[in-house]
């Protein structure tokens, strides 16, 4: 099962929150990592095999809480709440973009309240 990503709005007990350097976490978020917002590079293969395309912060925290999901050591019930600004949500939005293993783990979900209100709630 894929995990979604949202951005910033309310949190769920369940939620692990990913927080941008130089950003506090919401009291009482279960902060499971940080990163620091940088720009993703490209060159080398098209497709971005690891071989030519070193993985940025973005892509190492959240491989992280993937695997720790998969080894049962981190609770798997919500979705990554980044904390940050633009540049940290264009960060994560570059890295999984340009990771065909993110894309294939991660989704990119509705904020909290876009999913309430297009569900009538």
């Amino acid at each position: 099962m894929r995990i979604g990503i949202r951005f910033g709005g309310a949190m769920a007990p369940e939620d692990a929150v990913l927080v941008q350097e130089g950003f506090a976490p919401p009291s009482g978020a279960r902060v499971v990592g940080g990163f620091r917002a940088e720009e993703v590079r490209r060159f080398g293969h098209g497709i971005g095999c690891s071989c030519c395309v070193p993985r940025g912060a973005v892509a190492a925290a959240l491989t992280r809480l993937f695997l720790d999901r998969a080894r049962g050591t981190e609770d798997g019930s919500g979705d990554v709440v980044i904390v940050g600004d633009t540049n940290g949500e264009a960060a994560v939005r570059a890295a999984v973009a340009g990771d065909v293993l993110l894309r294939a783990r991660f989704f990119f979900a509705p904020a909290a309240g876009e999913a309430a209100a297009r569900d009538g709630g």
